[in-house]
């Protein structure tokens, strides 16, 4: 009989332990998860910017309207309240970021969020008030092949993931442009 009760309390011991672990690995795939939101909304909301400004180059008649489509300078402004919400979305917080970052020559952000909530009660002391924390980076990528011996100042294809796209910019109106995603592409790197 006392074996009996003294291997129960140990099965009981590592069930509370491995409860303890689900516990944190959970509290660890939200925070990663609110992580990953908040960078890729950063990334969006950039994006967007990026829009804004190809539009606002071939409104002006800049000859170097085409270059919006390769160089990827993103300055969201937007971009902390964008990552901000997603994390709030998610029950997180973000702690740093988003700070502009460059993967493999393509920008984008990376953001540090904790979340709102702790691992909990469990029999391990201590994580009654651990709050896990995580790391995520989205970048931006364009999508379209931009000819070489593109003439600026005709109509021009561009083919973009397979899609063919018309840009005339003696002729634009700002509501011909397609839509953001047409033109980047916003991934997570990590």
């Amino acid at each position: 009989m006392p074996i009996y009760i003294w291997l129960t309390g140990i099965l009981l011991f590592a069930a509370f332990a491995f409860f303890a672990f689900a516990q944190a690995a959970s509290a660890r795939n939200g925070a990663q998860s609110a992580a990953d939101a908040a960078a890729l909304a950063a990334a969006q909301s950039a994006r967007g910017e990026l829009m804004l400004g190809l539009g606002d180059a071939l409104e002006r008649g800049d000859e170097d309207w085409l270059d919006w489509l390769d160089r990827i300078d993103p300055k969201g402004t937007d971009a902390r309240a964008a990552a901000d919400r997603l994390a709030a979305a998610n029950d997180a917080h973000v702690l740093s970021g988003p700070t502009e970052t460059a993967v493999n020559d393509h920008a984008g952000y990376w953001v540090d969020v904790e979340t709102n909530y702790t691992v909990g009660d469990t029999i391990i002391p201590g994580t009654e008030n651990k709050r896990a924390k995580a790391h995520a980076t989205a970048v931006i990528q364009p999508r379209c092949d931009v000819p070489l011996d593109a003439d600026l100042k005709k109509p021009l294809q561009l083919t973009c993931d397979g899609k063919t796209l018309d840009f005339d910019p003696e002729d634009f109106d700002l509501d011909d442009l397609p839509d953001a995603s047409d033109l980047f592409a916003v991934r997570l790197a990590d």
